[in-house]
């Protein structure tokens, strides 16, 4: 059974690691604006420098050992996938098709036939 329990970052040293991520991005776009005289590739070495700090220091707080664990868990999950076959893909998508067919054509005459009704028959606007 699930748990409604929600955990938030309790200690003072990951909010400043988490404060300290979102500085680092933030002082990355920065450099890019403020070395546009320098040149493409100070602009982009300062950006990617500052994303790559920004993303390890994320990494080493709690939150980012959370998120890194579920992404494991995920890939994990998705291992564990039984993927159809491609006769089956095939086939699931062939009839996906037919059924969206069916309903267009489905819908337009129904369309069609409340128009007709309401303008032809009750309101005679098209005579």
């Amino acid at each position: 059974m699930a748990t409604s329990e929600v955990q938030t970052v309790n200690t003072s040293a990951d909010k400043a690691k988490l404060v300290a991520a979102v500085a680092l991005v933030l002082v990355g776009f920065v450099a890019f604006y403020l070395l546009s005289s320098q040149g493409a590739l100070a602009q982009w070495g300062a950006l990617i420098v500052a994303l790559v700090a920004a993303a390890v220091v994320f990494g080493v707080s709690e939150s980012g050992k959370q998120l890194l664990a579920f992404g494991r868990d995920a890939w994990r999950e998705t291992k564990k996938v039984v993927w159809p076959a491609r006769k089956e893909a095939i086939q699931m998508t062939a009839y996906v098709f037919a059924f969206v067919f069916v309903m267009a054509l489905f819908l337009w005459l129904t369309d069609k036939t409340l128009e007709w009704l309401f303008y032809d028959l009750i309101l005679g606007w098209r005579k």
